[in-house]
């Protein structure tokens, strides 16, 4: 553990150190916020809730966090510091781990900015707690199982746009999986396994059975299996190309 939090401490304050925490912060708010309020008619629907606020959390998440996970492996590898990094008496488990901690944590920060918007419905009316809490967590959750994805990603380039591309397509498939309209085509003339497999395979069917406010164990082993599939293959593709 005291080697992931000296790698975890190493990129989390470098997110800090250059001017891409307070840009990412901003786009954040600003996005959720607009998303809210404009399209999701915070105030029109009459309700002391934060559903038009959480709904749209997936979406945003396939451009903000391939922003994040791009340089995670990809800038290390462009400038030949991986190699720098192997020599030192950390395991690649404990690289891995730790700065995808790091990233996930940053995450965590964005969504904790976003607090007065809970302390704003509770001013205005009287709110399930309980269900907002959940859609916190669905959202982290949500954004973990993408920064797992993108780190694993940013492993196989040097080049961070082509991460960013690869990063935003395989979150796109991921999250499609789920989406009812795909779960209806395939509804109407597929196996019903097989409309079962893409709906439990989907991100959106997870997070949103969360944003409801039902904390289900196949909803937690669900986020936590992708998020240790998607570090597991990061760890062996970095292992792969420093034996090559």
């Amino acid at each position: 553990m005291r080697r992931i939090s000296i790698v975890f401490r190493r990129e989390f304050s470098a997110y800090f150190a250059t001017p891409l925490a307070a840009i990412f912060l901003v786009v954040f708010l600003f996005l959720t916020a607009m998303f809210a309020f404009n399209l999701g008619g915070f105030f029109d629907r009459g309700q002391a809730d934060l559903r038009p606020f959480f709904q749209f959390h997936p979406w945003l998440y396939l451009f903000l966090i391939p922003a994040i996970s791009m340089r995670l492996w990809a800038e290390e590898r462009r400038t030949g510091t991986i190699e720098l990094i192997a020599t030192l008496p950390l395991t690649m488990k404990d690289l891995v781990l730790g700065k995808f901690l790091a990233a996930w944590a940053f995450t965590g920060v964005a969504l904790f900015l976003t607090l007065p918007m809970w302390w704003t419905v509770s001013f205005l009316g009287d709110p399930d707690h309980g269900v907002i809490a959940c859609s916190y967590l669905a959202s982290w959750f949500t954004a973990g199982v993408f920064l797992a994805l993108g780190s694993a990603i940013s492993s196989l380039t040097k080049n961070q746009v082509v991460a960013f591309v690869l990063c935003a397509a395989a979150c796109f498939l991921l999250l499609l999986a789920g989406f009812p309209v795909v779960l209806d085509f395939f509804r109407g003339w597929a196996p019903e396994v097989l409309v079962e497999g893409l709906s439990a395979i989907g991100v959106l069917t997870h997070f949103e059975s969360m944003v409801r406010g039902v904390i289900d164990i196949r909803d937690v082993l669900y986020f936590g299996s992708l998020i240790f599939g998607f570090l597991s293959i990061n760890v062996g593709l970095i292992e792969w190309r420093k034996a090559a």
